[in-house]
């Protein structure tokens, strides 16, 4: 677990280098006072563990740009690639001019996971042929965030899977998970959605991992950010969720309707499926809430996952979580 004393910690990535898992995270200072004022103040943080459970904060690796940047408003979620000469980071970026409204998706590089230098001339758009533009008496923002970039061997190609609306059908029910593609990490081509359910307004934190012979397409959502007719059959609740496939590539497909760790309340939020030392998957989280107390801001410890003979996942029972934040953080926390 990780809570760090003056600062909330929230959507979260993780890569591996010679047995150390480097983390990197969202970050901004409790003397804020209000979690909800935490995303326009955010930090990209960074920690390393050989566990997963026990963490060395190493302070802050990114931060939003100059005044005029593309980015000056926040950096947000996103993920670390390794490559020839080093390690990419794509993440999110908002700007002021456009009252962070507008979302768009950089790069940083670095050599060592340590010291991260962005690519400012480097910047992935959304493409209205296929996704919303900004329309606020439809939708708060232009949805173009949190990719997830990785290398799929059975097609030969980099790709990036992106939290996106798309541009037609009900407005609470066009979240999809974007993709675009490149064959260098350089020059990347938007495509159409690689999933479009129909059942949430958007689809926070996409991450591809492969379980057995089965492709899981992982995602999160807020109560909120349910379709009404999600609503209407009682299936809204906060929490992680996953799309099932039986390629990479798709088509993905809704396994079960009911969320996979998921309540009313969304006491772990935008879920991540890392590998332990074993190999064996498990479950890290966003800690928003320990049973009905304040906001936390913080990071599970792991929970194992099950996966049953129909190939569902389920999270394990780990009541470690569940321990009180201890009183010397307590007081650092909103009510």
């Amino acid at each position: 677990m990780l809570i760090l004393p003056d600062l909330w910690t929230w959507d979260f990535w993780t890569t591996e280098a010679r047995g150390v898992h480097h983390l990197f995270f969202l970050m901004a200072p409790t003397a804020l006072g209000d979690p909800d004022l935490r995303h326009q103040n955010a930090r990209i943080g960074h920690a390393t563990s050989t566990d997963l459970r026990e963490w060395e904060f190493l302070g802050e690796v990114l931060r939003p740009g100059e005044p005029g940047a593309w980015d000056d408003f926040a950096t947000w979620t996103g993920s670390v690639i390794p490559t020839e000469d080093g390690w990419h980071m794509y993440y999110t970026g908002a700007s002021t001019k456009e009252d962070g409204l507008v979302q768009r998706i950089g790069r940083a590089r670095s050599r060592d996971l340590h010291t991260w230098t962005k690519d400012d001339a480097f910047m992935v758009e959304m493409d209205p042929r296929w996704y919303e533009e900004l329309d606020v008496s439809v939708w708060f923002d232009l949805t173009w965030r949190d990719p997830w970039v990785y290398y799929d061997d059975s097609v030969g190609e980099y790709r990036m899977l992106i939290t996106a609306r798309a541009n037609a059908g009900a407005a609470d029910a066009r979240g999809v998970i974007g993709l675009a593609r490149s064959a260098d990490l350089e020059s990347w081509e938007v495509l159409p959605p690689i999933a479009s359910p129909g059942e949430f307004g958007h689809m926070e934190v996409p991450q591809l991992e492969q379980i057995g012979d089965r492709w899981y397409l992982i995602f999160s959502a807020y109560e909120w950010a349910h379709s009404a007719d999600r609503t209407q059959r009682g299936l809204a609740v906060s929490g992680t969720h996953y799309l099932v496939g039986d390629a990479s590539t798709g088509p993905f497909r809704l396994d079960s309707a009911e969320f996979f760790a998921g309540d009313p309340r969304g006491e772990l939020y935008a879920g991540r499926i890392a590998r332990a030392a074993s190999g064996d998957p498990v479950f890290l989280a966003f800690l928003q809430f320990v049973d009905g107390g304040p906001f936390v801001g913080g990071l599970s410890d792991p929970f194992p996952i099950h996966v049953d003979d129909r190939g569902r996942l389920t999270i394990e029972p780990d009541p470690s979580w569940r321990a009180t934040v201890p009183d010397e953080l307590a007081a650092t926390r909103s009510g």
